[in-house]
């Protein structure tokens, strides 16, 4: 009757084993749709069987155990922070390859042209008063194309400062979610799938915005680090990074020409360190590059003074050194020519801005007659200006080429910047859906899989139902036939 009883024990608790294999069955079918989701295995143990010495066996349920490949999660954050990377430079590029047009029919390209076309038309005219008004007009104009491009990559520079912003105050978020994740592992949640899955989603929304570390702790929570460097997440804290526009100082600013550069993006730690250096991947990377690396090339910062403002000063002061160099009149008493452009000489970063074309100046008082040579040239000015057009000489060049060349080479340069930009973001969604499929592989939850084990658990489930109702009957037969032999 003993021998009995523990079979029926026994297939008892494999009923309540097999229950809860099907019971994780059924979790991981209905997640597997669910970000983050790892695919959960209800592990088995084996009873000791020994008969003789009263160990009849069976199997109870041990611990319910995670598909998780952490290496295969952490190689998918690190694809998706270039692609993050990626993404954004392509963002950022696109913005900026629209403010120049080197087509040739707006913008600088096109009134430099006219400009230097209304020179050439002085020459053949040089006292012709519709002539030089054409030539104020068109300086004019070019005078508010550089106005124009300045606006347009200053509008970009603040919007870039604006969606950095967004950017830490996104990354803020998802550390508050971790820490607060952090909190309830401690609190005995860490064998939950669910708190498992909601961890390693943010994880990966993270990692489209910074680059960082993820280690699981020995207690079950998740330290994050920025760079593997500086705290994000630990434990149930988070420190919260800020940002802020600061003048750099190392290396100390070189730009003397400025009196106040534009400064600097930078990211600071929870204790007001600066850790923009650390900021090297995802969306804050590559804006924190653009911002700081990519738009002072054109429109200066502490270091330099961009190359619209350099191409703007030279052209002016090219064009205001002839005038001057020359007479509006010759006599019987000599009138020097005056400038034709004013601009900021207080600051170097602003020249294309504040570039105009001279208030004081009116079209009678352009200077054409050269007195350079042995004698004076009537149209010797307007005859040299023209020249700049195609440079005869390196003093009418721009870093050895013409200004329309020049300026050709500044939208070339972000023409090419977005093709690379286009060409990483094409290899880095390659390389995450590769990164994803691996952790499918690892970590995904296999339907068919599932049902096979499905039907496994169901078929034992039913055998030992069927055990339990014979085991049923030949207890209540035994029982019959003692009673009978008692009576």
């Amino acid at each position: 009757m003993a021998s009995l009883l523990s079979t029926l024990q026994v297939s008892a608790d494999a009923l309540s084993a097999y229950s809860q294999s099907l019971d994780v069955v059924q979790n991981n079918v209905s997640n597997a749709n669910t970000p983050g989701y790892a695919a959960q295995t209800q592990s088995l143990i084996p009873l000791y069987f020994d008969p003789p010495e009263g160990f009849v066996g069976g199997v109870k349920p041990g611990a319910v155990v995670s598909s998780r490949n952490e290496f295969a999660e952490q190689s998918f954050r690190q694809q998706t922070t270039l692609l993050g990377t990626a993404t954004q430079n392509v963002s950022s590029l696109t913005s900026l390859q629209t403010i120049f047009d080197i087509s040739g029919n707006s913008g600088v390209p096109y009134a430099l042209n006219n400009l230097l076309s209304s020179f050439s038309a002085w020459a053949q005219s040089p006292s012709d008063t519709n002539t030089q008004q054409s030539v104020l007009n068109n300086a004019g104009d070019l005078a508010q194309a550089f106005q124009q491009v300045a606006s347009a990559l200053g509008t970009i520079r603040q919007n870039t400062e604006s969606e950095i912003g967004d950017t830490v105050n996104q990354i803020n978020q998802l550390a508050g979610q971790l820490s607060q994740y952090n909190q309830q592992i401690q609190n005995g949640g860490g064998s939950d799938a669910g708190l498992d899955a909601q961890i390693h989603s943010t994880l990966d929304q993270l990692s489209q915005y910074v680059n960082f570390t993820a280690s699981k702790q020995a207690d079950g929570t998740y330290t994050v680090l920025i760079n593997g460097q500086v705290p994000l997440v630990m434990e149930n804290q988070e420190f919260q990074i800020s940002n802020e526009m600061a003048q750099p100082t190392n290396p100390a600013p070189t730009n003397a020409g400025s009196l106040s550069p534009p400064a600097h993006a930078e990211i600071q730690s929870s204790d007001g360190t600066d850790i923009t250096a650390q900021i090297t991947g995802g969306q804050l990377g590559s804006l924190l590059n653009f911002r700081n690396t990519v738009l002072p090339t054109y429109i200066g910062d502490a270091y330099q003074a961009g190359s619209l403002n350099t191409m703007a000063q030279q052209f002016a002061d090219t064009v205001n050194n002839a005038l001057i160099s020359g007479e509006i009149s010759s006599g019987p008493q000599p009138v020097n020519g005056i400038p034709l452009f004013t601009y900021d000489t207080t600051d170097n970063t602003n020249v294309a801005a504040s570039l105009a074309v001279n208030s004081n100046i009116t079209a009678g008082q352009l200077a054409a007659i050269s007195t350079a040579g042995a004698s004076p040239v009537s149209n010797g000015v307007p005859l040299a200006l023209a020249q700049l057009a195609t440079p005869q000489t390196g003093a009418d060049e721009i870093n050895g080429e013409s200004y329309t060349q020049y300026y050709g080479d500044m939208a070339t340069e972000v023409g090419n910047q977005l093709q690379a930009a286009t060409n990483e973001q094409t290899v880095q969604q390659s390389a995450v859906a590769q990164a994803q499929n691996l952790v499918e592989q690892y970590s995904g939850v296999n339907l068919d899989e599932e049902a096979v084990t499905m039907v496994q658990f169901q078929r034992a489930y039913e055998a030992n139902s069927q055990m339990i109702n014979v085991l049923d009957q030949l207890t209540a037969d035994t029982i019959n036939m003692l009673s009978s032999a008692a009576a």
